[in-house]
């Protein structure tokens, strides 16, 4: 799927612009993020990727694009607790920026791959409960979800074992899931499962950066670069089969260069 993405790509960016995977990457040890790839450019292009994208006709996608390094179970690596910050405090004040201004005070919002921490507003937090507001988090690790001063609720769940979440249909008004979603090797049923559950006009926010863990990461997402991560993303809202609307992307990013970039694909449903 490689150089198949990379044509997708060209009418809608010129291949000057094309990313390489940056030199600076470290190398990795289990359950280390690897830092992946830098974005340069001023102004950024992140955006113009789902401005007048050129989809291709069908899924375009194979299972070989979401097999991992890592195929043994996910319940194996997540079975300890990781306590610590994926991306950082820059890129994680600008993603609590970006919710602060997207969130609204009454808002039911499911937080998928989830942990110890959401990234929510703390004002968005304090005030939920009296604004008839929620805040339900869907993730792998019993202690890092109990531990959370965001959330609700719970449920220990794997969506790469049953991709369906247990949630009624139109539960929610808002659907969240922070640099994870390179993790779901069932992307379409999954994407599919967050049309069920948003209500209509509901919005997702599907949020990236340039770390992860490559052991656990789906082929495609290692071998691209974060323009086409974007594209990827908008693509899986694309083949839900007519229930979002068009995505968009947004460079967040609070320092290009020095921090860690923030990249945002959301989508409303119909």
């Amino acid at each position: 799927m490689r150089g198949g993405l990379a044509l997708l790509l060209a009418p809608a960016l010129s291949s000057s612009f094309r990313l390489a995977p940056s030199s600076t990457s470290r190398a990795f040890l289990h359950g280390t993020p690897l830092r992946m790839f830098r974005n340069p450019f001023s102004p950024s292009l992140i955006p113009k990727v789902l401005e007048q994208p050129k989809w291709p006709p069908e899924w375009p996608y194979s299972p070989s694009d979401f097999q991992r390094q890592d195929q043994s179970p996910d319940s194996d690596f997540y079975s300890q607790p990781r306590f610590v910050h994926h991306i950082d405090e820059g890129a994680r004040a600008a993603l609590t920026g970006f919710y602060s201004r997207n969130f609204e005070p009454g808002d039911d919002v499911l937080d998928i791959c989830s942990s110890w921490v959401s990234h929510y507003p703390k004002d968005w937090v304090e005030g939920k409960a009296k604004a008839g507001g929620s805040a339900t988090g869907l993730g792998m690790n019993e202690q890092e979800l109990s531990y959370s001063e965001e959330l609700d609720k719970y449920v220990v769940h794997d969506l790469n074992v049953d991709a369906t979440f247990p949630f009624p249909d139109a539960s929610f008004d808002v659907v969240t899931c922070v640099v994870s979603v390179d993790y779901l090797v069932r992307p379409r049923e999954v994407f599919g499962e967050i049309a069920r559950v948003l209500r209509p006009g509901g919005r997702c926010y599907i949020s990236m950066s340039n770390r992860c863990f490559p052991s656990k990461a789906f082929r495609i997402w290692l071998n691209t670069n974060d323009l086409e991560h974007v594209f990827i993303v908008g693509s899986f809202f694309h083949f839900t089969e007519g229930a979002f609307g068009p995505p968009k992307a947004h460079d967040v990013s609070p320092s290009p260069g020095m921090s860690d970039p923030m990249f945002i694909v959301e989508a409303v449903r119909k």
